[in-house]
């Protein structure tokens, strides 16, 4: 009981309590089992702003969906999910991801599974660095994000993955999706060897073949990091993104590949890149879906355990 109340004064700290919480999710923060928190935070984006609403969007999307999910069925009203509101974001980009550092700790710590809101792309790299664990780290994606520096920049949402690679390896990650490159960093993702599965591979190939593929890039680590850009989507199911970009995804193919990992023991999940004023709030109601889709396969795989 201690433990549990020290953690959520620490949390405290760190996160503001929205009104709106992600499907009314009203459990503890200690009887919690899945910990949402959002991260509203865009300072880097160089196309379509607006990341930084995200989380809120999302949340509003999420309350006009059934809880309950036909596939696992499973209702979420019924597992323990607690949303601690948005993080207390800093100007500075260091500074912000050191506060998702500070918070994917503590939620770890407490054998919570966080479930992360952006925000833009970067923010994954603030949560990767809190991980102690041998794991690794799916990142769905239309771009590589392996520039070494981007408009006089060297970290923002076209660097971080590089960042990444020079940080715990390029061993650790495996790319799906990717179709938005330039030339530099397909040189680079040759030189350090880093895995990645094109769009037009997954087109053209059953989804449980990817699935096994993906799988095969992380048999040799215990856990699993698993990150959502949403722009890996085709504009067609998610035209409100912050680099959108043609012959992407589809929904159910992502939703599917998706669903499919999560047998994988997953340590935490974000989704990011959502910019809700591109659209009319399909891309929130996606991105709601997808989160209600993990959390409950999560759930499903737990419990078998």
């Amino acid at each position: 009981m201690r433990m549990g109340l020290e953690n959520q004064k620490e949390i405290e700290f760190y996160c503001n309590k929205k009104i709106t919480q992600f499907l009314s999710c009203d459990r503890s923060f200690e009887e919690a089992e899945y910990v949402i928190f959002g991260v509203p935070f865009d300072k880097t984006s160089t196309f379509r702003s607006g990341s930084r609403f995200a989380p809120s969007y999302i949340r509003e999307a999420s309350l006009n969906i059934e809880s309950y999910d036909i596939q696992t069925k499973l209702d979420l009203e019924d597992i323990k999910i607690c949303d601690i509101g948005d993080l207390n974001i800093a100007n500075d980009l260091n500074e912000t991801l050191t506060r998702v550092e500070s918070v994917v700790k503590i939620l770890t710590r407490a054998k919570k599974i966080p479930i992360i809101i952006g925000g833009e792309h970067t923010i994954t790299k603030g949560a990767v660095q809190a991980l102690k664990e041998d794991f690794g780290i799916v990142i769905f994606d239309a771009h590589l994000d392996l520039r070494n520096d981007y408009l006089s920049s060297a970290l923002s949402h076209a660097t971080f993955v590089r960042r990444l690679t020079e940080e715990v390896g390029s061993d650790k990650i495996v790319m799906v999706g990717t179709r938005a490159v330039c030339k530099e960093e397909i040189e680079f993702a040759k030189k350090i060897n880093l895995s990645y599965i094109p769009a037009f591979e997954i087109e053209k190939n059953p989804n449980d073949k990817i699935i096994d593929l993906i799988k095969s890039n992380i048999r040799d680590f215990e856990k699993a990091y698993v990150s959502f850009d949403m722009d890996v989507l085709d504009p067609a199911f998610a035209p409100a993104v912050g680099n959108p970009e043609g012959n992407g995804l589809k929904i159910s193919d992502a939703v599917d590949i998706i669903v499919g990992l999560c047998d994988e023991d997953i340590v935490a999940f974000d989704l990011t890149e959502v910019t809700p004023h591109y659209d009319f709030g399909v891309t929130s109601i996606q991105a709601a879906n997808i989160i209600s889709k993990i959390i409950c396969n999560l759930e499903k795989n737990r419990t078998k355990k």
